[in-house]
């Protein structure tokens, strides 16, 4: 534990289930949330009975439960990634607009998406590098984006040519504007507000070490 500023900080960095499973802890019971393509769809399942948290999905679903395994995959359930889910007591089905509605009209809590950078600002980029050959894949993340009141950001840190996805203002396209309130990468947890960057806790580094590879000025957590 580094005492050289007062946020935690663990001794090695988080990996994919061990960063779904803190985002889910830090998920305010009863809320309503959709759990992006990809990594966040990890966050299912380390959300508890007692949290009674309720899984959007946008091809159709409320109430999801977490990725279905062994007898319990049904190839017509599914989430919006195609990745067989389970459903839990009370879960409701409906039209594809319906969906979008719930998204569009302000009734998630918190979207937990993916990004390939999140400015200090809370710009959210996360549906195209805009490189020539690369396929773009909105989905329904500028609707999340636009229409959950929190968005959670899952992500490595670092590109695998070692740049840092938190930037002071985005290159890439932009999939939403100010939207992002947290980020969630594998070196540590960013809180995104008016005042600036915060650390609340890293992983496998210090503050100091985590301020180099970041290209914009962080403050630690009081």
């Amino acid at each position: 534990m580094s005492t050289q500023t007062s946020i935690q900080t663990f001794e090695k960095p988080l990996g994919r289930d061990e960063l779904a499973q803190l985002v889910a802890r830090d998920i305010v019971p009863g809320s309503f949330v959709n759990l992006g393509i990809g990594q966040p769809t990890l966050v299912s399942n380390y959300l508890t009975e007692e949290q009674n948290i309720t899984l959007h999905t946008e091809n159709g679903m409320l109430g999801m439960g977490p990725a279905a395994v062994g007898d319990d995959v049904d190839g017509d359930l599914i989430n919006a990634g195609k990745i067989p889910v389970t459903e839990l007591p009370g879960a409701s089905y409906f039209h594809h607009a319906d969906s979008f509605a719930i998204m569009r009209g302000g009734h998630l809590d918190i979207c937990v998406l993916g990004a390939f950078q999140v400015s200090a600002s809370g710009d959210l980029a996360n549906w195209h590098t805009g490189a020539p050959d690369a396929i773009p894949a909105v989905g329904g993340a500028m609707d999340l984006a636009t229409g959950a009141k929190d968005v959670f950001v899952m992500m490595t840190l670092l590109t695998r040519e070692g740049v840092s996805k938190l930037v002071e203002q985005c290159t890439y396209p932009l999939t939403g504007v100010g939207c992002v309130t947290r980020v969630y990468t594998d070196k540590a947890v960013f809180l995104i507000g008016p005042d600036g960057v915060t650390v609340r806790e890293t992983f496998g580094c210090t503050f100091e070490e985590l301020q180099k590879l970041v290209p914009l000025s962080l403050k630690p957590a009081e």
